[in-house]
């Protein structure tokens, strides 16, 4: 059982790193799925998962000089406060109840969905985009429009652990069109790091961190994502994402079934 942990901790961290997607869309249904995790330990986990396992992605993206740290800072103007409500309406509710339990795997399976429907459609977002310029947003219109997406991401994430790759991704493309897909995965990846480290705090303090698979799944992540980080410009993003559509597809499938 340890190598299995450690063997999907590489995998997930090798697709993040590649991509900037997969984290909790696959680490979190594989926590519940496949090791049989309650959903609110295995947002918890993957959350701490998430924020150490990116901070490693960040800095590889950083020399590479694939962060839009101004794009960061905004999406992080209404990720963070957003994560901090969502933690405290979560513990008004009491996060390790059974019905609470059930509310957060169906808000897994749609924010899985979500991340299905980001990875399928966001090429032809992103050509929409480009052939109606005058509809892009420019200036203060912008800036706000960017911290809302983060607000809507940090709400999402608390709850779900899922959001922060695949639909921030398609957030940063239809609002940046004009970013490279390396620095869309490493915008996205920076971004989300100090947003699951609130959020995963917020589940420490809620009881929902299984602090030793936590430390199994990081032991073969942290290679992972740097591999990934390194390889993020030369593998052929288009099959991996319809490969993660199908396996999400069917991620989701099984959690509402």
């Amino acid at each position: 059982m340890l190598m299995t942990y450690i063997t999907a901790g590489f995998a997930v961290g090798l697709l993040v790193g590649m991509t900037g997607v997969g984290g909790g869309s696959l680490m979190t249904p594989l926590l519940t799925l496949l090791f049989g995790i309650s959903p609110t330990v295995a947002v918890g986990t993957d959350l701490a998962f998430a924020s150490i396992t990116k901070s490693a992605g960040t800095i590889t993206h950083r020399f590479n000089g694939t962060v839009n740290w101004a794009i960061v800072r905004r999406l992080c103007l209404g990720a963070l406060p957003a994560a901090l409500i969502a933690t405290l309406i979560l513990s008004q509710f009491g996060a390790l109840d059974a019905r609470i339990g059930q509310i957060i795997r169906y808000s897994i399976a749609g924010s899985v969905m979500l991340t299905v429907v980001a990875l399928l459609f966001r090429r032809r977002m992103l050509a929409w985009i480009k052939a109606h310029p005058e509809r892009q947003l420019q200036g203060k219109a912008l800036s706000a429009a960017t911290i809302i997406a983060g607000a809507v991401l940090g709400t999402l994430v608390t709850v779900s652990s899922i959001g922060a790759g695949a639909v921030g991704a398609t957030l940063l493309v239809m609002l940046y069109p004009k970013l490279t897909p390396a620095e869309v995965a490493g915008t996205d990846i920076a971004y989300a790091v100090p947003l699951t480290a609130i959020a995963a705090a917020g589940h420490w303090w809620l009881g929902s961190i299984d602090w030793t698979l936590l430390v199994t799944l990081l032991i073969g992540s942290l290679p992972g994502i740097t591999l990934g980080s390194m390889l993020a410009r030369k593998v052929p993003e288009r099959f991996l994402r319809a490969l993660l559509a199908m396996t999400l597809t069917g991620v989701a499938f099984k959690l509402i079934y």
